[in-house]
């Protein structure tokens, strides 16, 4: 009893006083040697660099041939919004190499997790345009089926899809599965808590995943330098325990070949990795935002010349890889997308209200099944009127 009151009072004994002079155990230790989890101090650069020699040229021009592709799918896609097909629509113009590799990297038996604004990634892993902007028209939560395509729902809420993938990565890391987690994110995501939880527990569990944030500059309106005094958003990694590796996000082969080791170590059970993509948001944060407000237009200009459509076609060109009919072939196939995605969400869709209740639960509740009826009875009612 008499040491229980020793250590209780000791307890209570203000700072500095017996407890000056104490040191940290000497059995304690790193959990991890956090060098090797650092990134670089630049970003990784492939184009422009002598590395690019490495590179397989059919990647190159598939790579080429995508981006051109995305490019035309976000300048369709915002025309849509002036024509009220869409209710909205968060461009990825500018950071059309990070969805493009992302989409590349990624086995049939993997998963995609996008944010709203990754939809060109979604299309790029071959979803069909218009399923892709169903969330955006507002016809649906989801215009397509997530286990089919291997892609989880659009996410709205910044970050949450976070630890959805890395619950998805760690159960069929348990089950057995061969398959690896792809999450996207933006710089803006990596400031809620979801992003902490996600790293967290992806690191203590292994998980097979992948974190790509684009760093886009701007979350809406606020800057990075608002949101984090880190030397980077790759940086983070290394409180958690993985990798951090840090990328010229408008280099779509510095992003393809980042996340392909980042993508084949999780696979072969190394754990997760964090990837900050340097980019940046050409067009505004959606048709609703007006960025003039917060950023100059000699900033966006400047991003502009670092084009990730435009360095990429410089180096084709320069290598001999790439010439008019080529540069013609690609716009030509992305015109054909861009046609077919105008004529088809030209057309109104025919919706039926009765499809609130449809996909709630397995096995409506009693009050569902009430409201169900109510609505079927004044539609019926509306209709004989």
């Amino acid at each position: 009893m008499d040491s229980l009151r020793q250590r209780s009072s000791t307890v209570q004994e203000p700072p500095g006083a017996a407890h000056a002079h104490r040191t940290t155990p000497p059995t304690w230790q790193p959990r991890t040697d956090p060098a090797p989890l650092l990134p670089d101090a630049e970003p990784l650069r492939v184009l422009g660099t002598d590395a690019v020699a490495d590179a397989d040229p059919a990647l190159l021009l598939r790579l080429y041939a995508e981006l051109v592709r995305g490019r035309r799918y976000n300048t369709q896609a915002t025309a849509l919004t002036k024509q009220g097909r869409l209710a909205v629509y968060p461009s990825t113009t500018g950071q059309e190499a990070c969805e493009i590799a992302a989409a590349a990297v990624l086995e049939g038996r993997d998963w995609l997790f996008p944010s709203y604004r990754d939809t060109l990634a979604a299309v790029a892993r071959g979803l069909d345009p218009v399923q892709a902007l169903t969330l955006l028209r507002g016809d649906w939560h989801t215009g397509y089926d997530p286990h089919e395509h291997r892609i989880a729902p659009l996410c709205t809420p910044l970050a949450t899809q976070l630890p959805h993938a890395v619950g998805l990565a760690h159960a069929a890391r348990l089950k057995g599965d061969d398959v690896v987690a792809l999450a996207m994110v933006g710089d803006g995501g990596t400031s809620e808590g979801d992003f902490h939880e996600a790293l967290n527990f992806a690191a203590v569990w292994q998980a097979p995943v992948v974190f790509l944030v684009q760093n886009n500059g701007f979350a809406i309106s606020v800057p990075l330098a608002k949101q984090t005094a880190a030397p980077s958003l790759a940086h983070k990694a290394v409180g958690y325990g993985m990798p951090g590796r840090l990328v010229d996000g408008n280099d779509v082969v510095a992003v393809h070949q980042v996340l392909t080791e980042a993508v084949a170590r999780a696979r072969r059970g190394g754990g997760p990795t964090l990837v900050e993509a340097v980019t940046y948001r050409i067009d505004a944060h959606t048709n609703a935002d007006d960025a003039t407000r917060y950023r100059e237009a000699d900033e966006v200009e400047t991003w502009r010349a670092h084009d990730p459509v435009l360095i990429l076609e410089r180096e084709l060109t320069g290598r001999g890889l790439l010439d008019e009919d080529g540069r013609r072939a690609a716009a030509e196939a992305a015109e054909t997308m861009a046609a077919d995605l105008r004529e088809r969400m030209n057309a109104d869709p025919v919706l039926d209200p009765m499809d609130l209740f449809a996909h709630v639960y397995a096995e409506q509740t009693a009050q569902l099944r009430e409201q169900a009826a109510q609505l079927r009875a004044e539609l019926e009612a509306e209709g004989e009127a």
